[in-house]
């Protein structure tokens, strides 16, 4: 009797903490559910009102990456760097080489430190920029980019950066693990465009035109040559430029403009880009809400400014001009005339220039190519912010003729090596 008792009793216990614990996992779901709502609604409340702390998550900290360079005689391939550069983190940080830096590692620089600052902060995917950097990633210098500036990694091409004594400039960076490598951009170098003008001095002083334009045609349409320079045994390798669809891609915005945009129109050769194009298009670009810029043929810069320009090729001169922050889109040949039907197709508000031109007096000639916008009303002449043109920087060159002469002779052993033991590197 006593186990019969005993049994009973012992099945009803265990039926009343079974309902015991029933209730209480439904009490604690009821709670957890509850909160959960609640947190919801006050997350959603918190974040319409702005209250900190609630519904946000934790933002990623942007890879900040750092490229240096002297960017003297800046071009497409300079920026091609940048942009491959831009790809490898989330912000870009460049260090811009002072004048005294590269007198003392390479020899006289074309353009001053604040042309090429002006050119540097132009380039649309460069978000922040360093002046005065030095030539050489020193252990300080580096601590500095790492403890003040956050920089990841530090970037450079492929091709050597070697200083006087023959080391290498980024053997402190690659030692601590903080270094990538992008691909030297094709077929140019500021080396190769301060050759190509050296050429044209030489060229122009012996008179004969026939070769002038047999050299114009060579840096028009990219062929290789090699040339003696001066009578030295070393040469001077004009540029292999082949242009691709995709690299125009990569330089373009990709977007037109919206359906009651301002469009400005500007015009021009764009030879050797530099500091006083970048502002002029700055100028511009203020006007209104889209920049059309229309760069010339190699055909008509030669016809109106000598048999000895371009210095730059139709493609080459578009890509720099592409690489600017100011520019939404170009016209790749663009006619010397500005018509009635081109300012219809593209839908353009006003056609611009600047005061500072290789020729000032195109307003006064029979040919003016701006006299359908005059007629219509839409033709603004601008007061050009700098004083400078590709005659000005051909002229620095000229000036500075045996300078510069031997500060190629020292650059081209190091680019012909390079161009002999390159190998492939991967691009974006």
């Amino acid at each position: 009797m006593v186990s019969d008792c005993s049994g009973g009793g012992g099945n009803g216990l265990m039926e009343n903490l079974a309902s015991s614990r029933f209730v209480a996992a439904c009490v604690f779901a009821g709670l957890v559910v509850g909160a959960s709502v609640l947190a919801l609604h006050l997350g959603g409340y918190a974040n319409a009102v702005g209250m900190p702390g609630f519904g946000k998550k934790k933002k990623r900290r942007p890879v900040r990456v750092y490229m240096d360079g002297c960017f003297d005689m800046m071009h497409y391939g300079h920026c091609n760097a940048l942009r491959q550069a831009r790809a490898l983190g989330d912000e870009l940080v460049v260090g811009v080489v002072s004048d005294d830096e590269i007198i003392a590692n390479k020899g006289p620089p074309v353009t001053p430190l604040h042309e090429r600052m002006i050119m540097v902060k132009a380039v649309k995917w460069v978000d922040e920029v360093i002046s005065d950097a030095p030539y050489a990633i020193t252990e300080g210098f580096m601590r500095k980019l790492f403890d003040e500036y956050n920089i990841d990694y530090i970037i450079h091409g492929d091709d050597p950066c070697l200083l006087p004594d023959g080391t290498d400039a980024y053997a402190l960076a690659k030692k601590v693990g903080r270094y990538k490598q992008i691909k030297r951009t094709e077929g140019v170098s500021s080396t190769d465009i301060v050759g190509r003008m050296l050429l044209c001095v030489r060229e122009r002083s012996s008179g004969d035109s026939h070769n002038h334009s047999s050299l114009q045609r060579q840096f028009s349409h990219g062929h290789s040559q090699k040339v003696d320079v001066g009578g030295s045994d070393s040469g001077t390798r004009v540029s292999n430029f082949l242009p691709t669809s995709r690299r125009i891609v990569q330089f373009s915005n990709g977007k037109g403009p919206g359906p009651d945009a301002r469009i400005v129109y500007i015009d021009g050769a764009f030879d050797l880009f530099h500091a006083g194009h970048v502002e002029i298009l700055r100028v511009a670009r203020a006007l209104g809400d889209f920049l059309l810029v229309g760069i010339h043929t190699d055909q008509t810069v030669s016809a109106t400014r000598g048999a000895h320009r371009p210095i730059m090729s139709l493609h080459e001169r578009s890509l720099s001009v592409l690489a600017c922050r100011y520019v939404d889109e170009v016209i790749i040949g663009a006619p010397w005339e500005v018509s009635k039907d081109m300012i219809t197709t593209f839908n353009i508000s006003l056609v611009v220039h600047g005061t500072i031109a290789e020729n000032k007096d195109f307003l006064k000639e029979e040919s003016n190519p701006y006299a359908v916008p005059i007629t219509m009303g839409i033709y603004q002449q601008l007061e050009s912010p700098l004083d400078i043109t590709t005659s000005t920087i051909i002229k620095r060159i000229v000036s500075n003729h045996e300078a510069y002469q031997k500060r190629n002779e020292k650059k081209e052993a190091s680019e012909r090596k390079y161009y002999e033991e390159k190998k492939f590197v991967s691009d974006d």
